[in-house]
């Protein structure tokens, strides 16, 4: 049994994202593929692999992180098997974010979260921030992840924070970029971690084919 457990902290698209892995593992005959909306800390430690998704204010995602008791958790089944990060789930796994005044992460990624900033500028035309919408990855480094998945392939965002790609103490850890007034970090990923900032599961294709390299996925970068 291949069992991915999406953790349930009350801050992510839970029923998509796991409608999502669901319909990718039976579409690839990865029928013993069993995915669970969880948040019990020992069904988390037996899973083969995991999801951390978030949305909404890290400082509410990281308040209920540290309520549940989910921090240390998160430290400790991100060592060994494949775990993916999904848009805020992205964010808090780096060193600190600005939003909410200051908000300590849970600090598996050395670097920071940044606002778009008011107003954000591109050629003389004022962006909207959220950025919300469709928009190109360029794929930075090799992935797994990226199989059959074409560079610069579209994929969906919804945030007005980003991990600020220029600022990163250790850059190697970029996997794809985008561009949105300023570039950003769409994906980042070291040893079996792999986050994206934008949404896979509301990309269409591209975002389900991301979704079935991750069932597939051994951990090795």
């Amino acid at each position: 049994m291949n069992t991915v457990a999406i953790i349930d902290y009350g801050m992510g698209n839970l029923h998509s994202i796991s409608k999502a892995i669901k319909h990718v593992a039976s579409y690839s005959g990865l029928e013993n593929t069993k995915v669970l909306v969880t948040s019990d800390a020992a069904t988390i430690r037996e899973a083969d692999r995991v999801v951390l998704p978030g949305v909404g204010a890290i400082r509410d995602c990281m308040s209920e992180i540290r309520r549940l008791g989910f921090e240390e958790l998160i430290k400790e089944v991100s060592q060994d098997r494949p775990f993916l990060g999904i848009c805020v789930g992205m964010q808090a796994l780096m060193t600190h974010s600005e939003e909410n005044n200051g908000v300590d992460c849970i600090d598996l990624f050395s670097g920071h979260v940044r606002f778009f900033g008011t107003p954000l500028m591109e050629k003389g035309v004022k962006l909207k921030v959220p950025h919300m919408g469709w928009n190109q990855v360029k794929q930075t480094r090799n992935h797994p992840l990226w199989h059959s998945i074409d560079d610069e392939e579209r994929f969906y965002f919804v945030h007005s924070f980003f991990v600020e790609k220029e600022s990163n103490d250790d850059s190697g850890y970029v996997m794809g970029e985008a561009h949105y007034g300023k570039e950003i970090s769409a994906a980042i990923g070291k040893n079996n971690i792999f986050a994206v900032q934008f949404h896979p599961e509301k990309s269409q294709h591209a975002g389900l084919a991301l979704l079935n390299n991750f069932v597939r996925w051994d951990g090795k970068p």
